[in-house]
């Protein structure tokens, strides 16, 4: 299946355009990393408790937490969790004493507080702060070696300079990403980091495929410019890009929409992923690689020049 065949848009020349918009994207999203202290960190990542209980008759999120720390509790946060019957309750390190047995247990507390509803605890996890550091540096150093990883295999299978643009484009992907977390106000966990993975994947994938095509193209077009050859060359995967976009992107958006509260931040943070990869590897990864061919030509000049 084939569509927009034998297009010739103007995309490299339209590059410029495209890196303000990218850098503005980038800085709204720094700049709300900066406000709210760095991304917000789930359990996973900074330790703690948390409890998901159902509360029949649905109660008020800050009745709820009036509650538990009128019992005692330390809480971090109160929020709705799918239903409006379903609470989840975020409590800090110092909230051990929950777990023992002459203190009171959230949904102890809670259905004390609430004698006329029925309160059922569905789920409970506590990751201690050293497992949760542990995670943290985890987590940083696969996103790192990933990267270091991708750059040696494009390396070997094209050249430097296409790994350094291919990085490049993931980064993009990564910082846009994790600013609109930060800007929406979502976390940072564990299944998060999954997504973020699967979306350095699926963008470095469709990047590859335009760069395989840009090297056939080299060899064929050998009295084009750089320009030319690489324009040309989006031009020709365009097709295939907006096809494998359009199905990965409706899969994601169906999973978004009724896979649950659990995998809801997952499934947003794929739907973004593929937007903000296929935009990616159209409007940042060649115009990059069309930056470092000319920064390596205008150094190699300058080269020439001072030897004669």
């Amino acid at each position: 299946m084939q569509f927009l065949t034998n297009t010739n848009f103007d995309i490299i020349g339209k590059r410029r355009y495209a890196f303000v918009f990218s850098a503005t994207l980038i800085l709204a999203g720094i700049i709300s990393l900066i406000i709210h202290g760095g991304p917000a960190l789930s359990i996973d990542f900074r330790g703690g408790q948390i409890a998901e209980v159902h509360v029949t008759p649905a109660i008020g999120t800050s009745e709820a937490r009036s509650a538990l720390e009128a019992a005692g509790i330390a809480v971090d946060q109160v929020q709705r969790f799918g239903s409006p019957e379903e609470l989840l309750i975020y409590m800090g390190d110092e909230s051990d004493k929950v777990v023992e047995e002459d203190h009171p247990t959230v949904q102890g507390a809670l259905a004390a507080a609430f004698p006329g509803s029925e309160v059922e605890l569905r789920r409970e996890e506590r990751v201690g702060p050293k497992i949760g550091n542990e995670l943290r540096e985890a987590a940083l150093n696969a996103i790192v070696v990933s990267l270091l990883l991708i750059v040696l295999y494009i390396s070997l299978r094209f050249v430097f300079q296409f790994g350094i643009a291919a990085v490049a484009a993931l980064v993009h992907d990564v910082l846009i990403t994790l600013g609109v977390f930060s800007l929406m106000g979502k976390e940072m966990s564990l299944v998060v980091l999954a997504a973020f993975l699967t979306i350095i994947g699926y963008s470095l994938n469709d990047t590859i495929v335009v760069f395989d095509r840009i090297r056939e193209n080299m060899g064929m077009r050998r009295k084009e410019s750089y320009e030319s050859v690489v324009n040309k060359s989006i031009n020709e995967t365009l097709s295939r890009t907006i096809i494998t976009s359009i199905t990965t992107l409706f899969t994601a958006f169906i999973l978004f929409l009724t896979g649950g509260a659990v995998i809801h931040d997952f499934a947003f943070a794929l739907v973004m992923g593929v937007l903000v990869g296929t935009y990616s590897s159209i409007f940042v990864a060649s115009p990059v690689l069309i930056a470092w061919y000319h920064w390596r030509t205008s150094g190699q000049k300058r080269l020439r020049s001072a030897k004669v």
